[in-house]
């Protein structure tokens, strides 16, 4: 079994088209089709079903795929390990996020990272709560960020970073929009503008809803946080949302009013892998990011 069969049958298994896997690794298809032939002939075992101009992986296929992704990840991170020790600081991080630090959070850290480090590259990847978890466990991602963080588990380490407040973002000319503060039982008639269902942020505010006395009604769903600002501006409905996501990007048409419960919060953090060292560069920037918060944290106070 050779390295150059494993990455055509990894491109072919993601893209279920031998031309597109082809040009995608800039060889003929003959010799996409040819590696995976002697592949399969090697294992003894089809790969692949074809159907017509496509292929999907038979089921065998399925738990050779997965097994080749995990064993693919620590090559990788071998050569990038080699490569990130002789200069650490011309490396590349990888790392993981919600959408809900996006817009504010991620990108101040990282500019102000490559401030002191200009030759550092990053490849970044916007994830579900659950797949940042599952991608440091995979080792998809060596780093990700998340909130609220995590309980405890075996498998990766966590690290808070700061804890931010939810607050209520509601349309400009609404009846409560010129109060200092808002108790969350005054929004309990109001059409809530939430996350679809799998968001831990939607999971938070119907939580923070249920311990102070009723379920909130669920008025419309948006995609991600800029949806559901673009909601509340068009006056369908309130939303909470963590402070960070609206600090420089609060909508036209809306007002933030924090919530007099300071209780209803969430901690941001960072999880890394237990199984695996961080790369070089990787570790720099880990430690870039706990002392870039612990600093905000203490001139926070």
């Amino acid at each position: 079994m050779e390295l150059r069969q494993i990455r055509y049958f990894m491109e072919v298994a993601s893209r279920e088209h031998v031309t597109e896997a082809a040009t995608a690794l800039h060889v003929a298809q003959s010799s996409v089709s040819r590696q995976i032939a002697n592949l399969e002939a090697e294992l003894g075992a089809d790969l692949f079903v074809r159907e017509s101009r496509q292929i999907k992986l038979t089921p065998i296929g399925r738990i050779f795929h997965e097994r080749m992704k995990q064993a693919m990840n620590v090559i990788n991170h071998a050569t990038r390990e080699v490569e990130e020790y002789l200069d650490p600081k011309k490396g590349t991080i990888r790392i993981a996020y919600p959408i809900s630090l996006a817009a504010y959070t991620l990108p101040t850290v990282i500019h102000a990272f490559r401030t002191e480090y200009p030759e550092a590259k990053f490849q970044l990847k916007q994830a579900l709560y659950p797949e940042l978890m599952h991608g440091i466990i995979d080792g998809d991602f060596n780093l990700a960020l998340i909130g609220p963080l995590p309980k405890e588990n075996k498998k990766f380490h966590r690290k808070a970073l700061f804890t931010e407040k939810m607050v209520a973002l509601l349309p400009l000319h609404h009846p409560l929009a010129n109060k200092t503060s808002i108790r969350l039982r005054e929004l309990k008639d109001e059409p809530f503008i939430v996350l679809p269902e799998g968001f831990v942020l939607r999971d938070i505010v119907e939580h923070a809803c249920h311990a102070h006395g009723f379920s909130p009604a669920i008025g419309f769903e948006g995609d991600d946080t800029d949806a559901l600002k673009g909601l509340v501006s068009a006056g369908l409905g309130i939303a909470l949302m963590p402070e960070v996501t609206l600090i420089d990007n609060t909508p036209r048409s809306t007002v933030t009013i924090p919530l007099s419960e300071n209780n209803i919060t969430r901690t941001v953090g960072v999880i890394t892998p237990t199984q695996r060292q961080l790369l070089p560069t990787e570790e720099i920037f880990y430690q870039f990011l706990l002392q870039f918060f612990s600093r905000l944290n203490f001139f926070s106070h």
